[in-house]
């Protein structure tokens, strides 16, 4: 069993990376990849922790893209966290995140809510403040119920406390993940919100720009959504990769490795990836 989608404190998950890699050496994982948003300052650890084990733990990156319909986010796996283009691109889009924040905070505010950045940062780890801590502290002060609720009517795309943010072009995600030696993968497509057809089009379209795979076993994709994503990878000639989107309280219905419980990444995987390394 596998896993290759999963977040740290240094992004919006609540174990540290060491917490994870003795998670998934509870949970039966061979492999765990680390892919925390527009960092990839929790690797090192991640990859020191896993060095103990007979686990092999994947360097990773979650990195937003920036589309016209919907939302894409692209994964980036067995790269080099050292590499200096890839470190300064991804300050760059943290530094675009530190200004929406703001933003979000003021809206909040705006609506009456007196919610202070220390009750927000509370809920964050090491680095990376995202919209998701400010649910927590929505839900903190019983503003919502939970934290769909803080999405849907606050914090999500045309909501009044959404702001937008600095994103990189799909290509441009691609070619900074190959810089770094890394295999970058789509992950779940279906929050692009294209129809099938669009999506082949689409994914054929990155494909050409160096796209190594498509994210399609995950924890919220349905049956027919999985087997459409794996008839496509097919077709495209990608790698059909997975993994649960874990980030522990955060999503606690989410577990590693098996996402809401029928979750299976293929093993194989792996090796796939390793074999589209350039």
């Amino acid at each position: 069993m596998i896993d290759l989608h999963v977040h740290s404190t240094f992004s919006d998950g609540s174990l540290t990376p060491e917490e994870l890699i003795g998670e998934a050496a509870r949970a039966g994982l061979s492999a765990i990849a680390l892919t925390d948003h527009d960092t990839t300052a929790g690797v090192p650890r991640f990859l020191e922790a896993a060095a103990s084990c007979s686990m092999t733990a994947i360097a990773g990156v979650e990195i937003s893209a920036d589309v016209k319909v919907g939302t894409m986010h692209m994964l980036g796996y067995l790269l080099d966290p050292s590499n200096q283009t890839l470190i300064d691109r991804l300050k760059w889009l943290r530094e675009g995140r530190e200004a929406r924040n703001a933003e979000i905070l003021g809206k909040l505010n705006q609506l009456g809510f007196g919610l202070t950045w220390d009750e927000v940062a509370a809920f964050a780890g090491e680095d990376v403040v995202g919209r998701p801590h400010f649910a927590q502290a929505l839900l903190a002060r019983k503003i919502v119920k939970d934290k769909d609720e803080a999405f849907d009517k606050y914090l999500g795309k045309g909501k009044p406390a959404y702001a937008d943010r600095r994103r990189m072009t799909p290509e441009d995600s691609i070619r900074l993940i190959c810089g770094a030696g890394g295999v970058p993968v789509l992950a779940h497509p279906f929050t692009l919100n294209l129809s099938l057809g669009a999506l082949k089009k689409q994914v054929a379209e990155l494909r050409d720009f160096g796209l190594g795979g498509i994210e399609v076993f995950y924890s919220e994709h349905t049956r027919e959504m999985t087997n459409q994503y794996l008839n496509l990878a097919k077709e495209v000639g990608l790698v059909a990769t997975g993994g649960s989107d874990f980030h522990g309280a955060m999503n606690p219905d989410v577990k590693l490795g098996s996402g809401f419980g029928s979750l299976h990444v293929p093993d194989d995987v792996v090796a796939q990836l390793r074999a589209r390394k350039r």
